[in-house]
């Protein structure tokens, strides 16, 4: 299948399909947007249903590919288009460090914010997927340390997936705002892309709050 084939985002704005509008703009992609009123509930409605049961964004249809899970989605993405100068590509001596980052920011970062979002106890230490919250950001700011980004001297799409989610928790205060974090937002977040999709979730969220429920 061509990659030229136009790539369907299923999109709520202000939602981790955000990251991906940001990595289809960096990418340079030909994609189309289908855009969800989550404050409606169009998530959870079968049509929507019957792409992600799990009534999530983001996904993707690229040709007769259906793709889910944020990770998912960015990684098929990646290696889509290579040509971008954004992805290790198999060889690529930085492989290993980009799969491992993406597959922390899935395993263990996400689930330490949401626990600690929700107050609640993470399972014992020796049962957790990520430890405990505290050494997930200290293992996270070690990294952004050795920056100035995630995988060293130069931005990758694991910068997308990373600035993109620490600019949301960090705002709404889910993880503390280290110098290194801090520093590496603003980095990230003053790309074009991430300027240019934020205007334009701004637009949409204020369209759908016009819209009759």
């Amino acid at each position: 299948m061509s990659n030229e084939t136009t790539i369907t985002l299923f999109h709520a704005p202000n939602t981790r399909s955000s990251g991906t509008l940001i990595l289809l703009e960096e990418l340079g992609a030909p994609y189309e947007l289908r855009v969800l009123n989550m404050q409606a509930g169009e998530q959870r409605q079968p049509a929507f249903l019957a792409v992600n049961p799990m009534g999530k964004v983001p996904a993707i249809l690229h040709g007769d590919v259906l793709v889910t899970e944020q990770v998912a989605v960015f990684l098929y993405l990646a290696d889509l288009f290579p040509v971008a100068g954004l992805t290790p590509v198999p060889g690529d001596k930085r492989r290993g460090a980009y799969l491992r980052w993406m597959a922390f920011y899935a395993g263990c970062f996400e689930p330490a914010v949401v626990d600690r979002a929700m107050k609640r106890d993470p399972a014992p230490v020796i049962m957790s997927p990520y430890g405990d919250f505290d050494r997930v950001i200290a293992t996270l700011t070690e990294q952004l340390r050795a920056g100035p980004f995630i995988l060293g001297a130069d931005f990758s799409v694991a910068d997308v997936l990373w600035g993109s989610a620490l600019g949301w928790t960090t705002m709404f205060g889910l993880v503390p705002k280290t110098p290194e974090i801090v520093a590496y937002i603003e980095r990230t977040t003053k790309r074009p892309a991430f300027v240019w999709v934020r205007e334009q979730d701004a637009a949409l969220a204020a369209q759908q709050k016009t819209q009759p429920a």
